[in-house]
């Protein structure tokens, strides 16, 4: 059988910046019947994330994550439909997902390693697997409970970089929801601002690419920051984190800022805001979402509650076709989507 798919063509090198023509769209075979144990799936929807960055030098940097090999099919997170089936617990016409689908328009996957799909738990928007209510989800929620130290009636103020981003758009709102009294987001344009205030339930936003990101943090949190969920890094953090309360915590999320550059994972942090840091006690530990999927069935089921309440806005920057994945991956690490970057491959 003929199938598209999309290759690794070229590495952007450990400080380049990731460009479409980094990836290949090309033709390619695959059997065209299916073993004991198999499934023949059709993509439905792929993920592009930040993490794929660090998939795209010869070293991730990473003990979790394995290297895209050069003119070897890129993988990351997938949905897709159950075509003809030799599995015993999966039937043609399933929806399944996978962390590692592999980037093709067709393909034969193992059963075992696939999980099985309910749409109605996210009214029928199945790309929500991939985002809210899947590994996006997770991370943001599994971060506020076990490294936010949020707590109901504590009047506390949380901070999101990265704030209508995939993950930052979720977190602002569960830190609400798990009991911060005040919720502020930094994101890159005004539209995002708008959408976090008035969509997201966000107190305020602030536009990093307008006026003293200094000032405006402390005009919003004069009662200073109790728990910030760091999308960024860079200068956004080291801003935010000098306006952090004793005995605060930061969750450590993502460092996109830094990831085309080579420098380790959580990167340090200046010499300055380090003894801000360690005097006022704030703990900024690295968090492995991987480190907690015994939580995971529980998690997602109260991500899919507060979607089908209306609790937790979701939004998604959908690409269409296949071709489009390098594009959409360009995209999304320049800041060009608003919440989930997704790419549609078949109805």
């Amino acid at each position: 059988m003929i199938i598209q798919r999309v290759v690794l063509n070229s590495r952007p090198g450990k400080n380049g910046v990731p460009v479409a023509e980094n990836f290949q769209l090309e033709e390619s075979t695959i059997a065209d019947t299916i073993q004991a144990g198999q499934v023949r799936v059709r993509t439905l929807y792929l993920s592009v994330d930040p993490y794929m960055r660090c998939r795209m030098n010869e070293d991730t940097g990473s003990d979790y994550l394995l290297p895209w090999q050069l003119s070897e099919v890129a993988d990351g997170g997938g949905i897709g439909v159950v075509e003809e089936s030799k599995h015993d617990n999966l039937a043609r016409g399933d929806f399944v997902t996978s962390f590692n689908w592999p980037w093709q328009t067709v393909a034969i996957l193992d059963g075992s390693l696939l999980q099985k799909l309910v749409p109605q738990l996210v009214n029928g928007r199945l790309s929500y697997f991939l985002g809210a209510a899947g590994i996006t989800g997770l991370t943001a929620l599994l971060g506020i409970k076990e490294k936010g130290h949020v707590t109901l009636g504590a009047n506390q103020t949380m901070v999101v970089s990265g704030a209508a981003g995939a993950c930052g758009s979720l977190a602002g709102q569960i830190g609400r929801l798990e009991g911060c009294s005040r919720v502020v987001g930094i994101a890159g344009t005004d539209e995002k601002c708008s959408i976090l205030v008035q969509e997201m339930g966000f107190d305020a936003a602030i536009n990093y690419k307008k006026g003293n990101v200094a000032e405006q943090l402390r005009e919003l949190c004069p009662g200073g920051v109790d728990v910030y969920f760091d999308n960024v890094g860079g200068d956004i953090s080291d801003t935010v984190i000098s306006q952090m309360n004793q005995n605060s915590h930061i969750i450590l999320c993502g460092q996109i800022s830094q990831y085309n550059k080579d420098v380790p994972y959580p990167p340090p942090l200046p010499p300055d805001i380090e003894k801000i840091q360690k005097e006022r006690n704030i703990t900024r530990e690295r968090f492995l979402v991987l480190n907690y999927m015994d939580k995971q069935e529980a998690i997602v089921l109260q991500l899919c509650q507060w979607i089908q309440e209306g609790k937790l806005k979701v939004r998604e920057t959908m690409v269409e076709g296949l071709a489009n994945i390098g594009a959409a991956f360009q995209s999304m690490m320049n800041g060009g989507n608003i919440g989930k970057q997704i790419v549609s491959v078949s109805k």
